[in-house]
């Protein structure tokens, strides 16, 4: 950890300048650091910030990394939280601080920037068959003994590929893998049947440069998702995970691994994983949970666990981006100056929540909706009757954070008084 606060640290000396969106220009022209300007505790609304700007509330930030890290916890769970979602060393640090395992993360680029940072443990939820990236993984792995280093293996021809990138960089430690078992079919990636499964860590065993540690696989992508239908793959997941340990596949392991768990589906895996007898060695129950750091106002919002276990918690969203009205051309007409460059669209579009005006006083947004967005305008219908005028601003509620934190490189970070109090630096 000291490594990585070290690492984080090291942030606040970036230059607040043109490279950050949204950001005070005056801040640039001044020298000011990102520290400085966190320091310096300005307003989000009167302390130079241009639109748009996006903001992740303090306060729900706080909330929601507390409540996961208090649901793992209580239920027995390790977590490495898809840390893919934000690629935020800051809240990586306070993920880990929190009491997570390590992260999880999905391309090898991912990998480097973690590294970069000093993390030691991380799950990749991916077969690994990049050549360039396994000779960096295989010195990596040598260089550091502490380093642990965990992949999904799920093709006979991905073991193949590892194994020959591994022996040609003369990898002297064994690459951790874990078999991912699909979650039916149609869905994506995972051997489909545990067939399948068998001959992948047969095919591993016949190796010498890879390790089985255990299964994993995502239940999100169970098709036609029920209570029912994800229970039952986990039944097969974890069903799989004792099959092989009777077979002795993981004999001379310290832990055995069993992995699952996005966002919307965690409290059945936390059920079916209370379920798993007692294996040869200790099981590693990993939850990788990962949009819950500032969940949304959309999808994630509608499929959350907590509601349907209200008693253990809830989330809260925390992104409200901030975008100017530029333009009334028409009754019933406005565009405000964030598009598809600044907010998530994947899933649903942005939803107006509240005006403020440039007296600073605030109203409803109700009977505005964003009605389409480009790269760089939301095109907003206005009922008839409600007033808008040409220089308010709208905080716009936002879904999938997913593919959120990948549009902004600099996130200032907002109390609920519209202090900036820090500024979340991101890396894609």
């Amino acid at each position: 950890m000291a490594a990585l606060d070290d690492a984080v640290a090291r942030l606040a000396d970036e230059p607040a300048d043109h490279r950050f969106k949204g950001l005070p220009p005056d801040a640039a022209v001044s020298g000011t650091t990102l520290g400085g300007l966190a320091a310096e505790r300005r307003s989000l609304f009167t302390g130079g910030f241009t639109s748009p700007v996006l903001a992740l509330s303090a306060e729900r930030l706080e909330h929601n990394l507390a409540t996961l890290a208090g649901y793992a916890a209580r239920h027995g769970l390790t977590f490495a939280p898809h840390s893919k979602t934000h690629m935020a060393p800051q809240l990586i640090a306070r993920q880990l601080a929190g009491g997570a395992w390590g992260v999880t993360l999905a391309v090898p680029h991912q990998v480097r920037v973690a590294r970069a940072f000093g993390v030691q443990r991380i799950l990749l939820a991916n077969e690994l068959v990049d050549a360039a990236a396994l000779r960096w993984l295989a010195d990596e792995l040598d260089r550091d003994p502490d380093f642990r280093f965990v992949c999904y293996v799920d093709s006979p021809r991905g073991v193949s590929l590892m194994d020959e990138a591994l022996c040609a960089a003369g990898a002297r430690r064994p690459l951790d893998v874990v078999v991912e078992l699909g979650a039916g079919e149609g869905a994506r990636t995972g051997a489909r049947t545990e067939a399948e499964c068998a001959a992948l860590a047969d095919a591993v065993a016949a190796t010498g440069t890879l390790r089985l540690v255990g299964v994993a696989g995502y239940e999100g992508e169970v098709p036609g998702p029920t209570l029912e239908n994800v229970g039952a793959w986990l039944e097969r997941l974890t069903a799989l995970a004792v099959t092989f340990d009777k077979a002795g596949r993981f004999a001379g392991l310290d832990e055995i691994m069993v992995s699952a768990g996005g966002s919307a589906w965690f409290d059945a895996v936390a059920d079916a994983f209370a379920g798993i007898p007692a294996l040869s060695a200790p099981t590693l129950k990993l939850l990788r949970s990962g949009a819950y750091v500032s969940h949304d106002d959309g999808h994630y919002r509608e499929v959350t666990p907590f509601n349907r276990r209200p008693e253990e918690g809830g989330l809260q969203a925390a992104f409200t981006l901030w975008t100017q009205v530029i333009s009334r051309p028409e009754p019933g007409q406005a565009f405000a100056n964030a598009g598809k460059r600044d907010a998530a669209y994947d899933l649903e579009l942005p939803v107006p929540r509240v005006v403020r005006g440039l007296d600073g006083s605030t109203r409803s947004a109700q009977g505005i909706t964003v009605a389409s967005l480009s790269d760089q305008h939301a095109w907003l219908h206005v009922d008839e009757g409600v007033t808008l005028d040409v220089g308010d601003w709208i905080g716009l509620a936002l879904s999938h954070p997913c593919t959120i934190f990948d549009k902004w490189k600099a996130i200032p970070l907002v109390e609920a008084d519209g202090t900036v109090v820090d500024v979340i630096h991101t890396f894609f």
